[in-house]
């Protein structure tokens, strides 16, 4: 990598020298001039140049300036270019930029004009690489520092068959990718707003709070030393402390099982509070029907209802259990035959259709053969069947609004839950409901009252509107003839004055009379304010001596409190004491584990390190001093001997190249020349025959 040509390197930089064509333009350049001349000015440079200096600086001079700035970007760069190689000062140039990725204008066939320009220093392309630089210094800046760590080190493919080299290969990503996320943290840590001034400030207030607090403490045990039985005050606080923290840890576990527990079974959980709420409303029902109702017809419902469910038991649910049982039977025959096909199901059909025929002419023939003898029983069965019907019929009907009412109910209580959640608000029922409902009757009975007479009132508005413009209008037609009439006799403005001096009159006499009445008024306030102050000292008089006693009888409370205080504030100092000291022991006795933790840590991993190592010289030895030439050739040493022989063969190739390329050189643009001069012929030539 060190030994390529700049060329070589400026193609190589991530394909950094893409289109290069300098091509200067007047106005641009000035204002890149002036850019670049300001900055330089500024922090950190200083260099005090103006327009003319500027442009009059030579090329040594330029480059200077412009390794100065790459030194301000990157620190490594800060280097005299006049002890150093021109190849190597475009070298480290150009892998800088090609590091910060500058991107200069042109085409891709300048490219050795761009870089004959920057070893030259050349102003056309100096000048644009300043003007970028000064643009975005601090960004280049955190780039530059970026690139010294996240820049990957390609390792050969045959070295990496090493399980060490692999290793730490790998060992080295891993460190890279830590490092990508340790620099994120730390910018996402300065653009949180923290500031290391305002952590000084607090923490300079915290230990200021620290010693005030360490002051209090010391006065507080030489209080709590003065104190009868300090110690066994000491001990029942402490003992009063730990059933706390014991209190707060059980009531935390009893929260945590309750979440697990609404965490596993939330459904269940769901189902039983439905089931509790709807027993609810029953209960709820129950009591109003208790409380609505007599005994006897308690009594009667129960009857009722207890027929109603033993029908249902006796002979509803066995039947129906029946018939289930028989529809399984069936279900089940069905399904351990063998599969059927249509044609076989034609012939079911028939079957069936032949059997209810069979069935039909025998009803008919026992109808025949017994209706004369049982004519009036069979009338009675006809009925008891028709009533047995109906009963069924009313039996399922009831069992279906059974199921019906349980369905709505759950379905309320689930719309009931929501309105809860959405209002905050209970639901109206019942008595409560039709009590609200005929509240909102008489409200809209008095809102339809109440909208009929703002309706007629709009009405005599309009009207009072109407006959108001009219006066108004009959007004300024009178007040036009007045002015007439006075215009003709000479006294115009007479009307005007005279309206004006009884508005005035009548705004006086209601003033004078105003102030009659305010002074009036006065006059009785302060005679009712003296009254009522003299009824009040008198009934606040028992009241004044009771609260004198109760002053006296608080301050001796208060200052029974503030003993008692007093008696706490040491307590409380001392077990604080007790408390701080053994969180100062602990932390230092983990602060040592970890200290030592970490030390046997690092001699472990050096004694890993260095046991590795010592196995690859011995590998490398025991290779090295083999009889085998196969396992000779294995070694490092011979591996690396013969890369230097390749090395030094393509070398002498190079420079044996570079000799014939610079002999061959002139002899080469004197063709390249006369060819020339044969092509300007042939046009010339061309032209000469055209015209």
């Amino acid at each position: 990598m060190a030994d390529q040509d700049p060329g070589q390197r400026a193609s190589s930089g991530g394909g950094l020298w893409r289109g290069l064509r300098i091509v200067p333009q007047d106005s641009a350049m000035s204002d890149q001039l002036k850019f670049i001349v300001e900055k330089l000015n500024q922090e950190p440079f200083k260099k005090n140049y103006n327009l003319i200096t500027f442009d009059s600086l030579e090329s040594m001079q330029l480059l200077q300036l412009l390794n100065d700035v790459l030194g301000e970007i990157d620190p490594k760069h800060v280097v005299d270019i006049r002890e150093e190689m021109p190849d190597q000062t475009t070298k480290r140039m150009l892998s800088l930029l090609g590091i910060l990725k500058y991107k200069p204008p042109g085409s891709i066939t300048d490219l050795s004009t761009f870089r004959q320009g920057l070893v030259t220093g050349s102003k056309p392309v100096i000048h644009p690489v300043l003007h970028w630089l000064l643009q975005r210094t601090n960004e280049l800046k955190k780039r530059a520092y970026l690139a010294r760590f996240l820049i990957k080190l390609e390792v050969p493919i045959e070295f990496l068959q090493d399980d060490t080299v692999a290793d730490t290969n790998k060992q080295y990503e891993e460190l890279m990718e830590a490092f990508k996320n340790l620099h994120k943290e730390c910018e996402q840590l300065k653009a949180s707003g923290f500031s290391t001034a305002e952590i000084r400030r607090d923490i300079t207030a915290m230990e200021e709070e620290k010693d005030q607090l360490i002051k209090r403490v010391e006065r507080l045990k030489k209080r709590v030393e003065t104190v009868q039985n300090h110690q066994r005050m000491l001990e029942i606080a402490r003992q009063l402390r730990l059933e706390k923290e014991r209190e707060e840890s059980l009531v935390q576990q009893k929260q945590e099982q309750k979440n697990q527990n609404l965490e596993l079974n939330p459904l269940q959980d769901l189902l039983s509070e439905q089931r509790l709420q709807r027993v609810q409303l029953q209960l709820k029902a129950m009591h109003h029907a208790v409380a609505d109702s007599k005994p006897e017809s308690l009594v009667k419902k129960l009857e009722a209802e207890i027929k109603l469910n033993s029908f249902l038991v006796n002979e509803e649910i066995p039947r129906d259990l029946e018939t289930k049982k028989q529809s399984l039977y069936f279900l089940q025959k069905v399904v351990a035959e063998p599969a059927m096909s249509q044609s076989d199901l034609n012939e079911l059909e028939t079957k069936i259709d032949e059997v209810n025929a069979q069935i039909n002419q025998l009803i008919e023939k026992r109808m025949i053969k017994y209706e004369p003898i049982d004519s009036r029983f069979s009338m009675y069965r006809q009925q008891a069947s028709i009533i047995s019907r109906k009963k069924e019929a009313k039996a399922e009907e009831l069992q279906a609004a059974k199921e019906e009412m349980s369905n709505i109910e759950r379905q309320m209580l689930q719309k009931a839950n929501e309105a809860r959640e959405l209002e905050g608000t209970e639901i109206l029922k019942g008595d409560e409901f039709k009590r609200y409902v005929s509240k909102l009757r008489s409200k809209n009975t008095l809102y339809k009252k109440k909208r009929q007479e703002i309706a007629e009132i709009t009405a005599e508005y309009g009207i009072l509107q109407r006959t108001e413009e009219l006066l108004k209008q009959r007004h300024d037609a009178i007040q036009q003839q007045l002015q007439a009439i006075e215009d003709k006799k000479g006294i115009s403005g007479y009307s005007y004055t005279q309206e004006e001096l009884e508005r005035v009159s009548a705004v006086k006499s209601e003033m004078d009379e105003m102030k009659g009445r305010t002074l009036d008024n006065m006059s009785e306030m302060v005679k009712k304010l003296n009254a009522t102050v003299a009824e009040k000292k008198s009934s606040l008089a028992p009241v004044v001596k009771e609260l004198r006693q109760l002053r006296q009888k608080c301050q001796e409370l208060t200052q029974e409190c503030d003993e008692k205080k007093v008696q706490y504030d040491s307590c409380a100092a001392g077990l604080e004491s007790n408390r701080s000291t053994l969180e100062q022991e602990v932390r230092g006795l983990r602060q040592e584990s970890i200290q030592e933790e970490s030390g046997y840590h690092f001699i472990n991993c050096a004694k890993q390190n260095l046991e590795v190592q010592l196995q690859r010289a011995k590998d490398e030895m025991k290779m090295y001093i083999s009889p085998d030439p196969q396992e000779r050739r294995k070694a490092i040493r011979e591996q690396y001997t013969r890369m230097i022989l390749e090395q030094e063969n393509l070398g002498k190739k190079l420079r044996e190249k570079q000799k014939a390329v610079r002999e061959s050189h002139g002899p080469n643009m004197k063709q390249v020349k006369m060819w020339r001069d044969v092509e300007q012929l042939m046009e010339s030539r061309a032209l000469t025959d055209l015209m």
